[in-house]
């Protein structure tokens, strides 16, 4: 009996833990290990699915992610230990977000206030050095940044409907970012230092490598990531990280270079180990470097100094662009080369003559 095709409408995104078992579901499909009547039903009770750490691992994950943010965009301990005292501000409102009684549309607005606030007080007191840098990693988790390359990508790709649609989201979500960080300023008569751009680093280069360790370990404790993946989702961060850091350190490339580099590492690393192992979730390991790549935060500094004080803006937003082309190109690139090399061994497999038994 043919039943008529149906649509059902859902809100958010699925956690890591999710994505990773309707990746086993596709598998066992393919192989002939799950009937499609059992898929649809695990389908059905995905969303029902709860997280292992529920409330605890919300509030720790944020911590450690945002402090291992902070050692990577600004390296001194006032910047970590602040990253470290906002960010349950942010799961807060994320929380709240859940539960309807704080609207999703505004949940930008407040979280880039409420932080903000705390980080321009705090640089009146002489506490921090460039409250807009201090600032980002308690928020960067809702920074939109992945949304806007990933429609830059599926408009380089031919995606025109859907590229346009997540960047048109992107953007507004980052003006809205814009508006709280704004307001903030107004209420704490913020002056124009306050809005330069100025990396500081006191902690040397170590402190990138630990705060990528601490950024995967909280990404996994707030999506559940489940324990056999972690190992593999901390390879291919290190290998992203890694490639970015030493093209922008050690061959002095700009800024974009870098990004391009470290999002074609992203891609074509998950690919391999994918292709290597099966069972691998291609998106669980790609998503936590992609993440790590966006430049969420740049973006947001650049659209607060165009606001606020625009001849601070055009050097940020030229490096926020750039970054953004040079890691679309990126993946648009590692996943091309991944797909040629999976046509290619399956290809070579077909070929391979059948040994007599």
């Amino acid at each position: 009996m043919v039943e008529p095709a149906t649509f059902e409408s859902v809100e958010g995104s699925l956690r890591l833990d999710q994505t990773a078992r309707v990746a086993a579901i596709q598998h066992g499909l393919e192989t002939g290990s799950l009937t499609p009547a059992d898929a649809l039903a695990t389908l059905r009770g995905l969303r029902r699915q709860r997280a292992r750490f529920p409330v605890v691992g919300m509030y720790l994950g944020g911590l450690v992610v945002a402090a291992g943010i902070a050692g990577i965009l600004q390296p001194t301990w006032p910047s970590v230990l602040f990253a470290a005292l906002a960010s349950p501000v942010t799961v807060a409102l994320i929380r709240l977000t859940g539960r309807r009684l704080v609207p999703a549309a505004l949940l930008p607005l407040f979280a880039g206030f409420i932080v903000a606030a705390a980080a321009f007080a705090a640089f009146d007191a002489g506490l921090v050095a460039s409250p807009l840098r201090t600032m980002l990693p308690p928020v960067a988790v809702l920074l939109p940044g992945a949304l806007i390359v990933t429609g830059l990508s599926e408009l380089v790709a031919g995606a025109m409907v859907s590229g346009a649609a997540r960047l048109a989201h992107g953007t507004t979500q980052l003006i809205m970012f814009a508006a709280g960080v704004a307001g903030a300023s107004l209420l704490t008569h913020a002056p124009s230092s306050a809005f330069v751009n100025t990396r500081v680093d006191e902690l040397g280069p170590l402190a990138g490598f630990i705060g990528l360790g601490a950024v995967t370990i909280g990404i996994c404790l707030m999506e559940s990531v489940p324990r056999r993946l972690a190992p593999w989702v901390l390879a291919v961060t290190t290998l992203t990280y890694a490639t970015q850091w030493s093209i922008q350190n050690w061959l002095a490339y700009p800024a974009w270079a870098g990004a391009c580099a470290g999002a074609f590492v992203a891609a074509f690393s998950a690919w391999v180990m994918a292709l290597a192992r099966p069972t691998l979730p291609r998106m669980v390991l790609f998503l936590p470097s992609f993440w790590l790549l966006v430049p969420g935060s740049l973006g947001l500094v650049s659209v607060t100094q165009l606001a606020i004080d625009p001849h601070e803006s055009w050097k940020t937003a030229t490096n926020a662009s750039g970054a953004i082309v040079g890691i679309a190109l990126g993946l648009v690139f590692g996943t091309s080369a991944a797909r040629g090399l999976r046509v290619t061994i399956r290809r070579t497999r077909r070929r391979r003559p059948n040994r007599p038994a």
